[in-house]
């Protein structure tokens, strides 16, 4: 699913003519980073993003989408 995820990522960003993505990680890391420049996605397993537990770090922050 990360892999897809990222696929898709990419490919929007493409289309809107993003910058080519810089992607960090491995789907089999559970964690993959996408940097667009001025936007940074984390792209979680359900395992990790529970690990992490990285809205805790800006929960005073807006939120602005969240995808399950």
């Amino acid at each position: 699913m990360l892999r897809s995820l990222t696929h898709a990522v990419l490919e929007t960003a493409k289309k809107s003519g993003q910058i080519n993505g810089r992607v960090e990680g491995q789907p089999e890391s559970g964690w993959i980073a996408i940097d667009l420049g001025e936007i940074i996605i984390h792209l979680f397993s359900p395992e990790q993003r529970s690990y992490y537990q990285l809205e805790q770090l800006w929960i005073k922050s807006k939120l602005l989408l969240r995808l399950k």
